[in-house]
């Protein structure tokens, strides 16, 4: 695929980082003896740099979710490995962080408590803790909603909450499940560029699921096109796409109906 792939400019650089996440002949079953194993994932393997954002692309029952679950901690793969700078992942960890396509929040509690129950537990002041409740509100663009509860808010903004709300962790890795897939058209574009924006300031690794090719080439370094029955990797497509990228160029709209015509 890559003669489909020759733009003006190439992406600014995250190809000279170091690989932080590697996933190695990752399989993973599901079932037992009595009802039948389904094989969901086989023989799984890549590697992901620091600053990377990659987009793992696939029709619905490809196995998405389900691997980034496996990365996330919340199960274990019954082949393989999972190593985050170079440590096996065996269990959930402030390291890896996910965004939910149901937003998770707390409903009892304000949108500032939602993002400020992260750092319980945390070794550090008062002072600071309320300085970086402020940071992140104000980096989602939610400081005027402080005090409102989740009900008094749009799937937005619940949305920017929960950004915000594992963000705050400083996540070397941050694990996106198609968070934007039940908003609207206009919410959905106005979040991407969040998460574009937040990304370029951070600075942290983006597993990010989607099963929208448009979506995949606006944000991704990276597309991960999941093929199933079972889950593997069909292609590793690295985007050398300019960035900020539009919908209407010819290279943007060439690229996507390249892999649509793959899935």
């Amino acid at each position: 695929m890559s003669r489909y792939l020759q733009v003006v400019q190439k992406n600014p650089s995250t190809v000279e980082q170091p690989y932080i996440l590697d996933v190695e002949h990752v399989q993973k079953k599901f079932g037992n003896g009595d009802i039948g194993e389904k094989l969901v994932l086989a023989d799984i393997g890549f590697s992901a740099r620091r600053g990377e954002l990659i987009c793992i692309l696939g029709r619905s029952g490809c196995g998405k979710t389900t691997l980034l679950n496996l990365l996330a901690g919340f199960i274990a793969p019954d082949q393989g490995t999972i190593r985050l700078h170079d440590q096996p992942v065996s269990k959930p960890g402030p390291d890896r962080c996910v965004v939910f396509q149901d937003d998770a929040l707390f409903p009892w509690l304000t949108v500032r408590e939602n993002i400020a129950f992260g750092l319980k537990g945390q070794r550090i002041s008062s002072a600071q803790k309320e300085e970086e409740i402020d940071r992140f509100l104000k980096l989602v663009g939610l400081s005027e909603f402080a005090a409102y509860l989740p009900s008094e808010i749009s799937g937005g903004m619940k949305q920017r909450v929960a950004l915000a709300r594992v963000l705050i962790l400083k996540p070397q890795v941050l694990l996106m499940d198609e968070p934007f897939a039940a908003l609207d058209a206009q919410t959905r574009e106005e979040m991407q560029n969040l998460v574009l924006e937040l990304w370029q300031q951070l600075a942290h690794t983006i597993l990010f699921v989607t099963h929208d090719v448009t979506e995949a080439v606006l944000l991704a370094d990276r597309i991960l096109l999941f093929d199933k029955d079972p889950g593997r990797i069909k292609e590793d497509i690295r985007l050398e796409l300019s960035r900020p990228r539009e919908k209407e160029d010819q290279n943007f709209l060439s690229l996507c109906r390249v892999i649509r015509a793959q899935i």
